[in-house]
């Protein structure tokens, strides 16, 4: 393990973007988007996923010219097609939109299609927040690893759903979530680290939790039964709620797109095909409900409350959502980006496969 420059690791980021022949305005999304979700913490989710894109675009499937487009709109929703491209420069794409028809109506809805994945969904909500409005984001994915309510095998994705809210003293209010126990390539990075899984993350065929990372990793990629547990776990402890927000997150991400719905799209799925996946932004103005400055006030009350409240623990306080991402931000602009060296050695082999320099070591 080593500790990475933020600096460092975004202009590994925007070498390998660079040498794959991608525009310089998309490199420059792409990797702040990547870079940002590093520096909350979210490491399944940033730079461990070049790797990811790499194989996607030798095989045809990702197109990394792409440049997202309009195509219906009115003035309060848009559908926008990616075009095959990485869905980070759709996604920032689609929520400045939002975000500008909430400006101006109240209210701004955008569904993006043929998309690839898109990092962090709650980077997306935050661009709301930032602009002073509530954010809302869900996303279909490409993965089958989750096992609904009652099922010995997987059929859905980990479907996130990432919400936020600007408060005036205290940081905005971020949620960013997957409606699993866990994401997917969390269980990549315990893999990576070689630490064993909390219990109730995956189970295999037979409703048995599986603890090896490793184990765990190849039944989510490699198997046709057991996966990722629903958000809640097991029946018994409401999983039926981790399954029943799965659903709406692909509903509002997929269904209302137009995009593909994994178990259905791998049936005919050619290994040159691109993901098709689908993403849904919402931006609310609070003005269009509140006079000016008291949705913030109000929140802001709400959160000091919840500081406020007893902990169990007092070297523990109270959190609200969002903050713990912050505050590792914090720590890895100060300290450097953890780098597992198994990973850092994936991450010279996509340099040395396309042409780019390997900064990390």
């Amino acid at each position: 393990m080593k500790l990475v420059p933020a600096q460092t690791a975004h202009a590994q980021i925007v070498a390998v973007l660079t040498a794959w022949g991608m525009p310089p305005d998309l490199v420059a999304t792409t990797a702040e988007v990547m870079i940002e979700t590093d520096l909350a913490g979210v490491d399944s989710h940033g730079i461990s996923m070049l790797m990811d894109y790499g194989e996607s675009r030798a095989k045809g499937r990702l197109n990394v010219m792409a440049r997202p487009r309009i195509i219906r709109e009115n003035p309060v929703t848009a559908l926008v097609d990616a075009d095959a491209g990485l869905g980070h420069p759709a996604s920032v794409f689609g929520m400045e939109l939002a975000i500008q028809k909430a400006k101006a109506a109240g209210v701004g809805v955008v569904a993006v299609r043929n998309s690839h994945h898109f990092g962090a969904a709650g980077h997306y909500a935050s661009l709301a927040a930032a602009a002073g409005l509530i954010g809302l984001v869900t996303s279909a994915t490409r993965t089958i690893g989750v096992v609904p309510t009652r099922s010995a095998v997987p059929v859905l994705g980990t479907n996130p759903i990432a919400f936020a809210a600007p408060a005036r003293r205290n940081r905005a209010l971020r949620l960013d979530m997957a409606t699993s126990t866990t994401a997917s390539n969390k269980v990549k990075v315990y893999d990576l680290k070689g630490k064993p899984l909390p219990t109730g993350w995956v189970l295999d065929g037979a409703g048995v939790p599986v603890l090896d990372a490793a184990e765990a990793w190849d039944t989510i990629k490699n198997r046709d039964i057991g996966g990722l547990t629903p958000l809640g776990g097991t029946e018994d402890m409401a999983s039926h709620k981790g399954y029943g927000l799965a659903m709406m997150a692909h509903v509002l991400g997929g269904t209302l797109s137009g995009a593909s719905f994994s178990p259905i799209r791998v049936r005919t799925q050619r290994p040159q095909d691109p993901d098709d996946l689908g993403h849904f932004f919402m931006a609310l103005d609070p003005g269009a409900f509140r006079d000016e400055g008291a949705f913030e006030a109000d929140l802001d009350d709400a959160i000091d409350v919840l500081h406020g409240s007893t902990p169990i623990d007092p070297a523990r306080p109270v959190l609200v959502p969002g903050e713990p991402e912050a505050m590792s931000r914090t720590e890895r602009l100060r300290d450097g980006i953890p780098m597992p060296d198994s990973l850092a050695k994936r991450l010279r082999a996509v340099c040395d496969a396309c042409g780019a320099p390997f900064l990390i070591g």
